[in-house]
């Protein structure tokens, strides 16, 4: 059964507690299954007598990647501006990472989708372990890939939660990711790290970019974009223009909207 109990209603996390996201996230689907291959890949690892030395290798090695395989596919994939103008890929983005940007807190629909996330982690994680140890080393990788697939996801919910975290650091990487969400999307597309983001002249402060892009929460597929390329819109009954929390069932306006996270 997916996630049973969040078919009933939506879940925001700027409306969730800590505790409630812990419930949530261990509760889904995809993170279930990342922890079975988790435990899955250690047994084959185990098996083929992988030495310790060779799978913490194989781990960090997929650990050290992750950051860099992640920046590559949220900056030139789902930023892409490509995968919508294809019939065939439109759905993907759209479930990806489209519906992800029109509510940024939405709970639903900001896990990746395991059709995509899995194949990601096996093509980075899988060679570079076997190329150290074999296939003892590849479950050793692939082990590691998911697990730090639920960190990543984990931080990104965390990130989402309306609270302000005291260390700074913390404070910093949710300041940072919030302003790609609602400040300017064309940037910090880091979730933990933002060191590429840094190398690739990406990062970007909110003082070095005082005016708010238009498209944070279309991504650039606009009414006149869904003229010509109109899959997306087909899916999601039209392009919505409105805020997120506008969106949202039973909106109400009122003081909810002055709050800076939008």
């Amino acid at each position: 059964m997916r996630f049973s109990f969040l078919k009933q209603k939506s879940h925001y996390l700027d409306k969730m507690t800590i505790k409630e996201l812990v419930v949530a996230f261990f509760g889904y689907y995809a993170v279930q299954v990342y922890l079975v291959l988790a435990a899955v890949s250690l047994y084959v690892a185990f098996t083929y007598g992988t030495s310790l030395l060779m799978g913490l290798a194989a781990a960090a090695i997929a650990i050290a990647l992750y950051p860099l395989s992640w920046y590559i596919t949220h900056r030139w994939i789902l930023h892409g501006q490509w995968l919508y103008k294809n019939p065939l890929t439109a759905p993907l983005w759209k479930r990806i990472h489209y519906d992800h940007h029109q509510d940024p807190h939405h709970l639903e629909v900001l896990f990746g989708a395991l059709y995509t996330t899995l194949p990601a982690i096996g093509i980075v994680t899988i060679p570079a372990g076997y190329y150290l140890d074999g296939i003892g080393g590849a479950g050793a990788g692939f082990a590691a890939g998911v697990l730090w697939t639920c960190f990543y996801e984990f931080c990104h919910c965390i990130q989402h939660l309306n609270y302000k975290p005291k260390n700074a650091f913390l404070k910093h990487m949710k300041e940072q990711h919030m302003m790609h969400h609602f400040h300017d999307e064309d940037g910090n597309y880091g979730i933990t790290s933002f060191f590429w983001d840094k190398l690739f002249g990406t990062y970007y402060l909110r003082k070095e970019r005082p005016v708010k892009s238009t498209t944070v929460f279309n991504l650039g597929y606009t009414e006149e974009v869904a003229a010509v390329y109109p899959w997306v819109a087909n899916l999601s009954g039209g392009v919505d223009d409105r805020r997120p929390r506008e969106k949202r069932d039973g909106y109400k306006s009122g003081a909810e909207d002055t709050k800076a996270a939008e």
